[in-house]
């Protein structure tokens, strides 16, 4: 009988933990040894085998400050002034601890030598549960909150530091009460946090200036960071709901959920460690903790590869690495309160809006906007102008929707949503209706194509402020999908003067047709993460069907169908977690069917006999 190796030319590779996609794919949580005094808002920084955790309350405001060495915390010289909420920058023998609250915000700065603490000049807004990033001598503090005004007052306000006094800078776009901060003084993320609403929201700092970059996969607050701009790494936190164990890692481009925190809980140390080698210690979860985690990464790492058979000596089972996305299947998930077509939706498959579009039964046009918690709907703020046919960018607490047809026109209205109200803001240049569109977040957007009283191919490129004319298509059409991002975008299908399959790839300046979908198709639901990951469902061919095909970059390949056939439906996610939303038969049947598609894990095992 042949061997592998005889037809291969190699031998089946033996190792101990399954490919990965990337290095930091492979890291896991596990326990160390717990805090002296358990509290939450403590300041933290440091590395995961030289730490230092200073402040926090449980429930008094504390002092405390306490050294890890990499097995067990020791108790050393208390702050001068005891506070929660301050935040924390340097190495475990030169620091800063910044900021915070007592009864009221301080703006107290203390110094640290390895032995004790002295204070120095102090910040020039007083305030606490902010974050901060840098060292000893170039530091950056940014956001916080006065958590004694009713309501509690939160900050976009930025200072940094040059070893010696603090200096106002640019203010960040987004106010953001206890976000995560990671970088250096001229390299830094702001990420997330909340203000009425958990933000996914990111804000990059170039050391001039603050630019919205791609957003956090789960929305949240009070959560723990480490790292730099280009390699980062955030954790745990409140999502609105309650605390969530989730890790998220950054490439500079991208967030990646990687392995969970072992306790789940928010309001830990922030700041300890690289994106390979992180400490996180203390927090809520509800009930304050002394818990201390460090996050480590495989000794070895081996990149996954499609079709790759290999041997794995902890599991004792031979397996085959596969393409993902093909696997995956649909499942139920909640109904609709209002069930409506020609709908717009967006964000992830746990955490989506479906907003506007056309009631049955001859209702006439919806300004409705439900909200998606992975579980079921929930009516939340509806737009002002209702509206049918529009499209929409963003995540569920920070979104605009843009476009589309009222009772009596095409529209060129833009309207922002904050989590739970919408404000009129720059409309687009060309009303529209039945366009497309792509957006990392809420201010960086594609609008694409439509219909005016004719196809159009126009794209208008979204800022935050305004919209700006930017490359056509190659071909005009309407009721088409696409996703991604400004830079890296895809759209798919429509309608010319026939219905296509049609499929063009942006690169950020021009447009290219790349391998078109299998099936002719309009009015259907997709989103793509990029130019090369993309998810295509339902719509009318027709009749209506509930085709599924995935894009890899080259080519379209038709995947396990939706249960319910529909058209004119809401979507969010991507080619791996997708949700589809209502729809209809486009005649009288409405449906309130919520269906989710999972893609299957990377690895199979093979049955040997």
């Amino acid at each position: 009988m042949a061997e592998y190796k005889g037809i291969k030319g190699f031998k089946v590779q033996t190792v101990s933990t399954d490919p990965a996609a990337s290095i930091v794919a492979t890291g896991t949580w596990a326990s160390g040894t717990n805090l002296n005094t358990a509290r939450r808002s403590v300041g933290g920084n440091g590395t995961q085998t030289a730490a230092l955790a200073s402040g926090g309350a449980d429930p008094a405001n504390t002092g405390v400050t306490e050294l890890y060495n990499g097995s067990s915390w020791t108790e050393v010289n208390d702050m001068n002034t005891a506070r929660r909420g301050p935040e924390n920058v340097g190495t475990q023998t030169a620091a800063l601890t910044i900021g915070g609250a007592t009864t009221t915000p301080v703006a107290n700065t203390e110094s640290w030598n390895g032995t004790s603490w002295t204070e120095v000049n102090d910040l020039n807004q007083a305030r606490g549960f902010a974050a901060a990033a840098g060292d000893q001598t170039a530091a950056l503090f940014f956001g916080g909150s006065d958590p004694g005004a009713a309501p509690p007052g939160d900050f976009e306000n930025a200072e940094s530091w040059n070893g010696t006094s603090w200096t106002a800078i640019t203010n960040m776009a987004n106010k953001r009460n206890v976000p995560g901060g990671l970088g250096t003084q001229t390299a830094a993320l702001a990420v997330g946090g909340v203000t009425t609403v958990q933000l996914a929201n990111v804000e990059f700092w170039n050391g001039s200036s603050w630019t919205e970059i791609a957003d956090l996969n789960t929305a949240r607050s009070g959560l723990g960071a480490a790292g730099l701009y280009t390699a980062g790494l955030v954790f745990s936190g409140a999502d609105g709901t309650g605390n969530v164990a989730l890790t998220e890692a950054f490439d500079g481009t991208s967030w990646t959920e990687v392995a969970d925190l072992a306790t789940t809980r928010n309001d830990g140390t922030n700041f300890i460690g690289t994106q390979s080698s992180a400490l996180y210690a203390g927090g809520q979860t509800p009930a304050v903790t002394a818990a201390t985690e460090e996050w480590t990464l495989a000794p070895s790492f081996q990149q996954e590869n499609l079709g790759q058979v290999f041997y794995n000596s902890t599991s004792n089972a031979f397996k085959v690495t596969k393409q993902s996305a093909p696997g995956g299947t649909w499942a139920s998930g909640g109904d609709v309160n209002t069930s409506r077509e020609t709908v717009a939706g967006n964000g992830i498959q746990t955490a989506a809006l479906m907003i506007g579009g056309l009631l049955s039964g001859g209702g006439g046009v919806s300004a409705l906007n439900e909200s998606y918690n992975g579980s079921s709907w929930t009516e939340t703020g509806d737009l002002n102008t209702a509206r049918s046919q529009l499209r929409s960018e963003g995540t569920y607490t920070a979104t605009i929707a843009f476009g589309g047809s009222t009772p009596v026109a095409v529209s060129a209205l833009n309207e922002s949503f904050n989590g739970t109200s919408w404000t009129e803001t720059g409309d687009l240049n060309t009303a529209r209706r039945g366009l497309a569109s792509a957006g990392a977040s809420s201010t960086a957007v594609l609008g694409i194509t439509g219909y005016t009283t004719t196809n159009v191919g126009n794209v208008e490129s979204w800022n935050g402020t305004s919209w700006t004319e930017t490359t056509d298509v190659n071909t005009a059409r309407r009721n088409l999908s696409g996703g991604g991002s400004n830079t890296s975008a895809l759209i798919f299908g429509g309608y010319t003067t026939v219905y296509t399959n049609i499929n063009e790839s942006w690169n950020g300046s021009a447009w290219t047709e790349t391998g078109d979908m299998n099936t002719n198709r309009i009015y259907h639901g997709g989103d793509a993460a990029n130019n090369t990951s993309a998810i295509a469902f339902a719509g009318d061919v027709p009749p209506l069907t509930s085709n599924t095909e995935i894009w890899d970059g080259s080519t379209w390949t038709e995947v396990n169908n939706l249960a319910q056939a529909r058209n004119a439906l809401g979507d969010a996610g991507n080619a791996t977690a997708a949700l589809a939303s209502s729809g209809s038969d486009g005649s009288t049947t409405f449906y309130a069917v919520t269906e989710e598609w999972t893609a299957a894990t990377l690895n199979s095992t093979l049955t040997v006999s």
